[in-house]
C-alpha cells in the first residue's frame, strides 16, 4: 500500500517575469510527517510555500494538497491547511485572546475554540496582555495559535524561529513535536537551521538554486551521512605510513604532512587497521572515525565548501 502523501507536487516550475524560480520541483510529504524544507536564503523555500498556498500559480506542473488539484478545488483543499509565512499579522493594540476573537468571528468558528488554541500554544496566562508587549517568540507562538483556529491536517511554516533566541527556539521546537505527535498534524516547515531540522524532522527535503537535490526520510539521509564517514589516521609521516600498508591504504588522501583520510567501510576496518600500523612500526597518534553532521551532507548535496 502507497503511503498518502498530504502535499504532492509534480514537476513545479515558477517564472518571475522572465527570470525562473524553480525548476520541476515535486515534492512528497507523507500524512503525519514533519517535513523539514531546507535550503540556503534565495533557494525557491518561501516561493514554494506559496504556490502550496495559493498564493501564486506555479508557471509549469501540479500541486495537490490531500489528493485534491489546488487549481480545479482550490477552497476544499486549503480549508484544511494553517499557515504561519513570515511574521505574523497582529494587531498591536489588542490582547492575545482578541487577536483570536477577531479571526475566529470572522470564519465563524466555535467560541470555544480560541481558549483551545490558547492552552494548545501555551499562552493562556498571558491571553489578557496587549500584543504589542509579547516578546518575539510569544508572537511567533500566537501567529501560530491563529493558523490552528481552524484545527487544519496541515500546518505549513515558514522559518518558524527564525530570529528567536534559544529559549523561544526550544518552546517553539516542543510545540511543533507535541502538534505532530499529540494533535495528529502533517507539518511542513522550512528552515535553515540544519540542527533544529535534525531534532524534529522525519523527512527532509533540500533544495537549491530552484530544484531539489534531495527527499527521503531523515534515517535515508542520515544513511547517506554514515556512507560519507571517514577514518582519519594521525601519524608522523603520512606518505611513507601509506607506503608501508598499500593494501590498508590504497585510497587514502594525505590530509596534511601527518594525516591520512580514507572511507570507512567497517569496525572490523578500524581494527585492522590499527593492527597493521602497529606491526609495521607506524607511529600511531590517533585513529578516529568521523561522521559528517547534517550540515556537512547539506553543504555537500549544495556544492557548497564548509568554512
Amino acid at each position: 500500500m502507497s503511503e498518502q502523501l498530504v502535499v504532492e507536487t509534480q514537476a513545479v516550475s515558477y517564472h518571475y517575469g522572465r527570470r525562473p524560480v524553480l525548476h520541476e520541483v515535486s515534492l512528497s510529504v507523507p500524512a503525519g510527517s514533519i517535513y523539514g524544507f531546507l535550503g540556503p536564503n534565495g533557494a525557491g523555500k518561501s516561493t514554494t510555500l506559496r504556490l502550496l498556498l495559493g498564493l501564486l500559480r506555479p508557471s509549469a506542473g501540479r500541486v495537490a494538497l490531500f489528493g485534491r488539484c489546488l487549481t480545479q478545488q482550490r477552497q476544499a483543499a486549503l480549508r484544511r491547511v494553517g499557515a504561519l509565512i513570515e511574521m505574523p499579522s497582529l494587531y498591536d493594540h489588542l490582547s492575545g485572546r482578541d487577536n483570536l476573537e477577531a479571526t475566529r468571528r470572522l470564519h465563524g468558528l466555535p467560541p470555544g475554540r480560541t481558549a483551545e488554541v490558547l492552552a494548545i500554544t501555551g499562552l493562556a496566562g498571558e491571553a489578557h496582555r496587549p500584543a504589542r508587549e509579547y516578546s518575539l517568540g510569544m508572537r511567533q507562538r500566537l501567529g501560530l495559535a491563529l493558523a490552528l483556529l481552524p484545527d487544519p491536517d496541515l500546518l505549513i511554516l515558514d522559518e518558524p524561529t527564525n530570529g528567536l533566541d534559544p529559549q523561544g527556539i526550544a518552546e517553539m521546537r516542543q510545540l511543533i513535536l507535541h502538534l505532530q505527535r499529540e494533535w495528529g498534524k502533517t507539518v511542513l516547515l522550512s528552515s535553515h537551521l540544519l540542527p533544529e531540522i535534525e531534532r524534529i524532522a522525519t523527512h527532509v527535503g533540500v533544495i537549491q538554486q530552484g530544484r531539489v537535490l534531495y527527499q527521503g526520510s531523515l534515517p535515508a539521509l542520515q544513511q547517506l551521512q554514515a556512507a560519507q564517514a571517514r577514518i582519519v589516521i594521525e601519524t608522523d609521516n603520512a606518505l611513507a605510513c601509506r607506503t608501508r600498508l598499500p593494501e590498508l591504504l590504497h585510497d587514502a588522501v594525505a590530509a596534511d604532512a601527518t594525516r591520512l583520510t580514507l572511507p570507512f567501510r567497517s569496525r572490523e576496518q578500524v581494527a585492522r587497521l590499527a593492527q597493521q600500523l602497529a606491526s609495521a612500526g607506524q607511529p600511531l597518534y590517533s585513529l578516529v572515525c568521523q561522521q559528517p553532521t547534517l550540515e556537512e551532507t547539506f553543504l555537500h548535496l549544495t556544492d557548497r565548501t564548509a568554512p
